[in-house]
Order: C-alpha cells, then structure tokens, then sequence
C-alpha cells in the first residue's frame, strides 16, 4: 500500500494532498488574500507566503489522513509551469522532505494535473473518462484544447495565442470595479442579466487555437462608447455586461471543443482547470453534450482551481511506472 504526498504551488495557493489507490485522504488548501487589493497576483508576496504555509499545509495534510510521514512512500510536487518563485518553495520543500525520508521524488507538470484530476476516485462510483477523450483546459492563465490518449499521452491540439479566456473575466471585473479574481463575481452577476444586451466581436482563429485579445479589445471599446452615451453605463447595466461577456467567452470556448470532437470522433468531453467552476460554461457544456450525444465529464468544485489533490493523482500514475526525479531537476516558469 502506497501513500504519496503531493505538494503545489505554482501560484498563489500553498496546497498538499495525500492519496492512497487514486483515493485522495486529504487535500488542504490556504489561499492568499492579500492580493484581492491589487485586481492579481504579486509574485514577490506569493512566494513569501507559501514559505510561510507549505510547513503548516504539509503537517495537516499528513494528520488528516491519518498516517504518520513514515508511511510516505513518494512525494509529487509542481514542478510547472507557474510563477518560478512560488514553485521553488514548493519544489526546494519537496526535495528536502524527500531526502530526509529517503523515498522518492516524482515531478508533474501542472495542467497536466488539471487533466488528470479527472481520475480521482473519491467513490468506488465515480466515473471517469474513456479513453481517448478531450479536455478543455481553462484557466486565468491557460486555454487550452487537449487530446488524451493516455495518463502519459497528452497533445495540445488548440491552445491561445495570446491572452486567456480567464484573463478576459478577470480584465472585465477590473473595468467594472469587481474583485479579484474576477470569474466568480462575472459569474454570479450575470445569472441575472441578458445574455445578448451587448455583441462583441469573436475572434476566428484556424483550426483549434484562440485568441481573446481582439474580444478584450471589442468589450473596452463598446463599454467606453456607451460610457459616453451614458456616465452611469456600468453600474446600471453590469448584469447585462456580464451576461454578454460570459456568453461570448464560453460560446468561442464550446465551439472550438465541438469542431475537434467531430474531428477527432470523440464522444467522451471534459473540463478542466479554474474556469471550469463557471455556472453557465458547465450549463452550455452539459446542454452541447446532449444534442451531440457526448458523455461530459465536469469536476468537482473541489479540484477546479489550483490544488494538490490533482498533482497527487498525477504523482500517483507516475509511481506506477516508477518515473521518478532526481534532486538536480529545477522549476521551470513556462
């Protein structure tokens, strides 16, 4: 019986997990507040933090999974991409653990772990997707489309170019004055607002790649000529503005996702990474796979953002093969 302890943070959340047969026993997560003041993340500041944390974090992991640091088998750790010196906490804790017990270290590439958060197995019941399927990998920082034939097997076939499709909520709730991150508050707002109130322009990009400069672009543009119209535009209408931001965003996501399945004649559809936890993306989403007779696979709220539980159940893959690390491995940012 093996229990890994997975370790990450490549960004502003200090996170450790452990699992035990794809059975996640704990995942302790502490968050940032600090930056909320400032509309993003100040690396300097995160990477003090996580110094501070990771030791707490570690120790409550292991206690609430009931085991002691002597039953660690492995430690899996973050090793990319993300904010170089949040990882080095992560990365340089890992390795010191890792040498004071004497096990093994196993590296996993973050959005990679988004991916695979997918085969965590909290239930005898849980589902989990067939293979081959597509993930739509969506985050502050990624958008991406990606083609699993395997655990190891990964190929990005539709990724930005530019910006991400969380940037653009998180640009918006600046104009707007809301707080960071700015997703859920877009999210929340736009339950109740018009969906086509407002157009933006949708960017046409070859094949599967994106691109949501020209959509950030469009909604700047549109909400500072109404802001002439009107100075109040804003605070009259965020409902409406956030309805028809969300709409475009996830409409130019879906789209592409429904041209690679058909391309690929993939019938098994996921999500994955922070943007995942959107109410409408998840609405649309669930909507597209019945009319294509998809089997969607969305996670739990629990394994959307930044977490450790995901970097486990890569680690845990990893272990199977025996695909382990050596000290002299680094962080790397991209």
């Amino acid at each position: 019986m093996s229990y890994i302890l997975a370790i990450e943070s490549s960004c502003d959340d200090t996170s450790a997990a452990v699992i035990n047969e794809f059975k996640i026993l704990s995942n302790v997560i502490a968050s940032q507040k600090v930056h909320q003041k400032y509309g993003g993340v100040v690396p300097e500041w995160a990477s003090r933090a996580h110094q501070k944390n990771i030791i707490p974090v570690v120790d409550t992991a292991i206690k609430e999974a009931g085991i002691q640091k002597q039953d660690l088998s492995a430690i899996a750790f973050t090793r990319g991409p993300g904010l170089l010196g949040s990882l080095l906490v992560g990365v340089s804790f890992a390795k010191s653990f890792a040498m004071a017990l004497d096990i093994p270290l196993i590296d996993v590439n973050h959005l990679e772990a988004h991916v695979l958060a997918h085969f965590i197995k909290d239930t005898p019941e849980t589902k989990t997707p067939s293979l081959p399927f597509l993930c739509l990998l969506v985050s502050g920082g990624n958008t991406q489309l990606i083609y699993v034939t395997s655990p190891y097997d990964m190929e990005i076939i539709g990724k930005t170019i530019d910006d991400a499709a969380g940037e653009t909520f998180d640009k918006v709730a600046k104009i707007l004055s809301l707080p960071y991150p700015g997703g859920p508050h877009i999210d929340k707002l736009a339950k109740t607002g018009n969906i086509n109130a407002l157009h933006f322009a949708e960017s046409n990009m070859p094949n599967y790649d994106y691109s949501f400069s020209g959509v950030k672009t469009s909604i700047l543009y549109t909400l500072r000529d109404k802001l002439k119209e009107n100075p109040l535009f804003l605070e009259e209408n965020i409902n409406d503005i956030c309805a028809s931001v969300q709409h475009r965003v996830v409409s130019m996501l879906l789209k592409k996702m429904k041209k690679a399945a058909k391309d690929l004649k993939v019938r098994d559809i996921a999500i994955a990474g922070g943007v995942s936890a959107n109410s409408y993306l998840r609405e649309k989403l669930i909507e597209m796979g019945k009319e294509n007779n998809w089997n969607v696979f969305i996670p739990p709220f629990a394994y959307t953002t930044d977490n450790a539980a995901m970097v486990a159940v890569a680690g845990q893959y990893k272990y199977l093969r025996k695909d382990f690390t050596t000290l002299d491995k680094t962080a790397y940012a991209r």
